[in-house]
């Protein structure tokens, strides 16, 4: 079960002006589940993504690359579960590019308007013929409310669909903002950790949106692990459709430019928060907070040495309060002059550590309290400087393991 996460419901997925959805189902690897969808964006569209950080990155993320580079409008996306079109060489670029091929012949666009996204088992051959043969029902299924449906079409080992959507006002205009991602595993950042799909319809400089999407990126998605694996298929798009009506959003400066990027922040880190949420085997959600570093990167170091750890992980899933894993791996995460006697620690209102040492007053039955609950924030002040960082993941159980071993069979 998910760590307090509820089911999205279509009506709370706002719609996005010029933006369509269609999903069916293809047989890509199961029949009978929804694993292909179509996203079709109106003309003047823009669009911009980041991708993963694995050199061995997969053909859907290289096409991706290479369209979005070459700078022509995206006009439509087709996403595919079951397949990860990952590790296949020259045969899965060709495989790829045939699925663009297909689709944009069915719109009358160029290959170059479309991007291709796959997820599932790795180096494995796509079934480039069970998707063109499913995508005449997918764009017949296509209308601007299918969002949930969506989200449910890019599973793989999810256990439920993640969407979120937000309503702002920009300029006197309602401006949308709906969102949905899938990952569960093979999750820790190096650009977005899974498949994410965000998008407005305001009207945005369409310049602004490269950097918009690696800021949301690292504000979001680049702050989550649930196992420390960094896909070969990370993708983790933006679009604006310009269908708001309001006056075109030219830099991040004013009230409504703020609020905007606010609620895009906004739906961006409940979507990752979502996928640690529902990460394999989960049974806690687990912040971690890290102040006092002279940098933001060596605060980084320490918040993902602590949520990487397996040791530290495991003593979450079973509720023991080792926390001297906790300061092992707040000394191995990489700061050379690190001083252990600055080192403070707290586990929710709970102060465990002081100068280093273990807290005289800490008694380790509420650290057991802290344990056992659901969410926990572990916070760790390096007494070094002002600057702050904070990731989340969750706990390590068997059941990671059952879900891992069975992934393929």
């Amino acid at each position: 079960m998910p760590v307090n996460l509820p089911l999205p419901q279509a009506q709370d997925l706002h719609p996005v002006a010029g933006v369509r959805i269609g999903v069916a189902e293809a047989g890509v690897r199961k029949a009978n589940r929804k694993d292909l969808s179509v996203f079709l964006l109106d003309e003047g569209a823009s669009v911009a993504g980041v991708f993963t950080q694995n050199r061995y990155c997969a053909a859907p993320v290289q096409v991706c690359r290479e369209h979005l580079a070459a700078g022509a409008p995206i006009r439509a996306m087709v996403i595919n579960t079951g397949n990860a079109n990952a590790g296949t060489g020259a045969d899965g670029l060709a495989r790829a590019r045939a699925t663009c091929a297909a689709l944009a012949d069915t719109l009358g666009v160029a290959p170059q308007n479309i991007l291709p996204f796959s997820t599932g088992v790795i180096m494995e051959p796509l079934p480039v013929e069970r998707i063109v043969a499913g995508l005449p029902a997918a764009l017949a299924n296509a209308q601007a409310d299918h969002w949930l449906a969506a989200a449910e079409g890019i599973m793989t080992t999810d256990t439920q669909p993640k969407a979120y959507s937000r309503q702002v006002q920009v300029g006197g205009k309602t401006v949308t903002v709906t969102g949905i991602s899938k990952g569960a595993g093979m999750i820790r950042p190096n650009m977005a950790t899974m498949l994410g799909f965000l998008a407005t319809d305001a009207a945005i400089d369409p310049a602004l949106l490269p950097a918009l999407a690696k800021e949301l990126a690292d504000g979001s998605f680049n702050r989550v692990t649930i196992d420390g694996d960094t896909s070969t298929n990370d993708s983790f798009i933006v679009v604006a459709t310009h269908r708001a009506g309001n006056a075109p959003i030219s830099n991040w400066n004013g009230a409504d430019a703020q609020a905007l990027k606010a609620a895009l922040l906004d739906v961006a880190r409940l979507l990752a928060q979502a996928i640690v949420r529902d990460g394999e085997g989960a049974t806690k959600f687990i912040s971690v907070q890290v102040d006092g570093g002279k940098t933001e990167e060596e605060c980084r170091l320490v918040a993902y040495s602590i949520a990487h750890s397996p040791l530290v992980k495991t003593a979450f899933f079973a509720s023991d309060p080792n926390l001297g894993r906790i300061l092992a791996a707040v000394g191995y995460a990489g700061i050379a002059d690190l001083d252990q006697t600055r080192i403070e620690l707290h586990l929710d209102d709970v102060h465990v550590v002081t100068q280093g040492g273990r807290n005289p007053a800490y008694r380790e039955e509420d650290g057991q309290r802290v344990m056992q609950q659901s969410e926990i924030t572990v916070r760790v002040h390096l007494g070094r400087g002002s600057a702050s960082q904070t990731v989340w993941t969750c706990d390590l159980s068997h059941d990671y393991v059952t879900i891992n071993a069975d992934y393929r069979s």
